[in-house]
């Protein structure tokens, strides 16, 4: 049988091939390179912008086409501002000679449950000792880019490893640990801070880099206060207040990382999220709140 091109008069051998094949892992390996990180999003938002411009333009909507193109024209100028980690990181791989990025692995050693039963076992412990600590548990959007910031650490989740990390004079107190799976990826990571004034005086900047992490990313975030050792918890830009109960964070963590993860919300998910109570209310229920309000 013989293959018919559209194009019979354009010649195609084995450097097109080459070519192709090429393309097609430079794109792969790029792809793989924002893997995990919030440049996800950004391109689906900018796919987003496109459909609708070439929608627009298909309809003759001169005014919507002429908005978009200099929306799509304005963020090409940004591109390199915004996807400058994911940038950065290309070179250094090229550099190293590392095209291959290594791929981590999916698959949980324990269960969400066991995982967020260590970390309420840890925080309780560590709010009756008044020692402070921040904890982002990753969701759907990757954290890699905070993850390179602190020190590697990719070791399997204990409640004596959150201790040693946390304790005072550790070098790695100050920072956050950062967790996917079973495991703490990194401690004493830069978390990115709400820009956002917060109205209650107590809370300090590990509350607002938990703010200010959720505003970011679907993360859920954990924050002890080393003043009064109060647990709160950070999703969607509101934070939680008095968890100080294992049981009761325990459940209000499970349900915000099975809701961030796109699994189907529990009630306690809902009733942290859309809440209408006062905010007494919330905070005898561990309920979210805006701190800002």
């Amino acid at each position: 049988m013989k293959l018919t091109f559209p194009w019979p008069d354009v010649p195609f051998g084995v450097s097109d091939v080459v070519d192709i094949v090429a393309t097609a892992l430079l794109v792969y390996y790029l792809l793989l390179l924002i893997r995990g990180t919030r440049a996800v999003p950004i391109l689906f938002g900018l796919a987003v912008i496109a459909g609708l411009f070439s929608l627009a333009n298909f309809l003759h909507l001169l005014v919507l086409a002429t908005v978009l193109q200099f929306a799509l024209v304005g963020t090409a100028v940004t591109l390199p501002i915004v996807f400058q980690p994911e940038l950065r990181r290309l070179l250094e791989q090229l550099g190293r000679g590392g095209m291959i990025a290594r791929r981590e692995g999916n698959e949980d050693a324990q269960t969400l449950e066991e995982t967020i039963a260590t970390l309420a076992h840890a925080a309780v412990i560590l709010s009756r000792n008044r020692i402070g600590a921040l904890v982002a548990i990753e969701g759907a959007t990757g954290l890699r880019e905070f993850v390179e910031s602190g020190t590697r650490l990719d070791a399997r989740l204990s409640v004596e490893l959150l201790l040693s990390i946390f304790t005072p004079k550790s070098p790695l107190h100050d920072g956050a640990a950062i967790l996917k799976n079973n495991e703490i990826k990194a401690a004493g990571c830069f978390l990115p801070l709400s820009e956002n004034v917060l109205t209650e005086s107590h809370l300090g900047t590990r509350h607002r880099a938990a703010i200010g992490l959720s505003e970011q990313t679907d993360a859920v975030v954990l924050v002890i206060s080393e003043q009064t050792g109060v647990i709160s918890v950070a999703r969607t830009g509101k934070l939680s207040r008095e968890l100080d109960d294992e049981t009761r964070l325990r459940s209000v963590l499970l349900a915000c990382c099975r809701a961030s993860r796109g699994g189907r919300p529990q009630r306690v998910a809902r009733r942290v999220r859309f809440g209408r109570r006062p905010v007494a209310d919330h905070a005898a229920a561990g309920e979210f709140v805006n701190p800002r309000a």
